[in-house]
């Protein structure tokens, strides 16, 4: 068996999309998903999503969403 350090360092060499899959996995083992919890994201994502392409909400470039935040925090 693998050694902390070994499978640190196996995990790194992989590619990005890779690692992370790999990291997404290991904090799934710390963290297990509540299935509810997931519906309602996935409901809430579809609700948005239809907005967005129904033309009822109009999205914001994150360029601006982040200047708004930094102007308005002092950051």
């Amino acid at each position: 068996m693998h050694g902390m350090k070994e499978i640190i360092q196996e995990a790194a060499s992989l590619p990005v999309e890779e690692r992370a899959m790999v990291i997404d996995s290991l904090l799934q083992t710390l963290n297990p998903q509540d299935m509810g919890i997931e519906r309602e994201w996935v409901k809430a994502a579809k609700r948005r999503l239809a907005e967005l392409r129904s033309g009822r909400v109009k999205a914001i470039p994150g360029d601006e969403v982040f200047a708004k935040i930094r102007e308005r925090f002092g950051k």
